[in-house]
């Protein structure tokens, strides 16, 4: 089967919040982290019958889907974990605030990598508990941790470590040696590891690697968050999870799920992932072929420097060297929205998502080459 990720696909009028921001406006959007593919076959197949049954209950977690997930982790990854260590979620941004709120003392430390994905900081600061920044360092053209400053901002209360792989907004899938010496840095701290990209890897020679994985002392003290949405895209299904193997980690994370404070993921969200999980890998496989052409593409349009994706869609561009102070503005004003740096740490710098057709791509980056060269 052949799947077609250049067909044009109209957004607008479908309350998508990417599309809608600008909406009425020649902008082009290509900011929040959704991909302008329709969803795997198998999936809109699945979607569609569960929608003839005609009835939408309230819906308990499907043993299929908690047997899919165990499968699909040793396959992809040779990571064995049992079925009860899995804790449904309505998306990944929820464990975040979990985390945040629930395995962090209110006098506890946290310590969050920077530039990074916005709700990592949210999460602490809402709560609201103590956190430092690490900043990443850009060694060889890859977004990595620097040790020496995880060394010197380890605190007497510092409890959690916030590790976000793949990297956003950088791209970087970081390494076994890179994950085992991080592990290392962060022996007497839980982990919470946002790995939702994890199947959304560009390059042939990389692999994903989850943290909890690599040892079983570093399993008892992860959490670690998970979603085909992203893969997949169907966030606005809403299904996630984290795997949390210690019983009493688990506990504490989930006491708020029990008491039923957060929604469980919708049955469409079920329905999406049991499916995505049984037939879309052919679907993935070409999609990722095509998201690193894009990628690619990009690499070879763009006159301003970013770092090597190696996962994602979404770049990392420095803007250090234009003349306008915001750059986000700046294309704006040409007709291009992307994300600006300041979002995720960084004012120097934007966003920008290449999931979407390369037609428009291209588009995207005439206005953003216009804008750069206007006095």
């Amino acid at each position: 089967m052949t799947f077609d990720f250049d067909a044009p696909l109209e957004r607008a009028g479908t309350w998508s919040t990417r599309w809608e921001r600008y909406a009425g406006r020649d902008v082009i959007p290509l900011w929040v982290a959704d991909s302008d593919f329709r969803a795997p076959p198998c999936v809109l197949e699945a979607l569609e019958k569960r929608t003839k049954h005609g009835v939408f209950g309230y819906t308990i977690a499907p043993q299929e889907l908690r047997e899919a997930i165990v499968e699909r982790l040793a396959r992809l990854y040779r990571w064995r974990v049992d079925p009860s260590w899995i804790v449904f979620l309505p998306g990944v941004v929820p464990g975040l605030h979990l985390a945040a709120r629930k395995l962090l003392p209110p006098d506890g430390h946290a310590l969050i990598p920077t530039p990074v994905y916005q709700h990592f900081k949210r999460a602490v600061e809402l709560a609201p508990r103590a956190y430092t920044d690490l900043p990443l360092v850009l060694q060889h053209g890859r977004w990595v941790f620097d040790e020496t400053a995880i060394k010197r901002s380890i605190q007497r209360n510092t409890k959690l470590f916030f590790l976000c792989n793949p990297q956003n907004p950088g791209g970087t899938v970081f390494t076994r040696n890179e994950l085992e010496r991080i592990a290392g840095l962060t022996q007497d701290m839980v982990i919470v590891s946002d790995e939702i990209h994890c199947e959304l890897v560009l390059d042939a020679d990389k692999r994903h690697v989850p943290i909890a994985s690599l040892a079983p002392d570093i399993s008892r003290r992860t959490v670690t968050l998970m979603s085909p949405n992203k893969a997949f895209n169907f966030p606005a299904a809403g299904c996630a999870w984290a795997i949390i193997e210690d019983s009493n980690l688990r506990r504490i994370f989930s006491g708020d799920l029990n008491a039923h404070v957060l929604p469980s993921p919708s049955v469409f969200g079920y329905v999406a992932a049991l499916a995505a999980y049984r037939g879309g890998d052919p679907w993935l496989a070409a999609q990722i072929d095509y998201l690193r052409a894009n990628r690619d593409f990009l690499i070879s349009n763009l006159v301003l420097p970013m770092a090597h994706v190696e996962a994602t869609y979404l770049a990392w561009i420095d803007c250090s060297g234009l003349k306008a102070k915001d750059a986000y503005e700046l294309f704006l004003r040409h007709g291009v929205a992307l994300s600006p740096g300041l979002q995720f740490g960084d004012a120097r710098f934007v966003r920008l998502n290449f999931g979407t057709q390369r037609a428009r791509l291209g588009e995207a980056l005439e206005r953003m080459k216009a804008a750069i060269n206007t006095p």
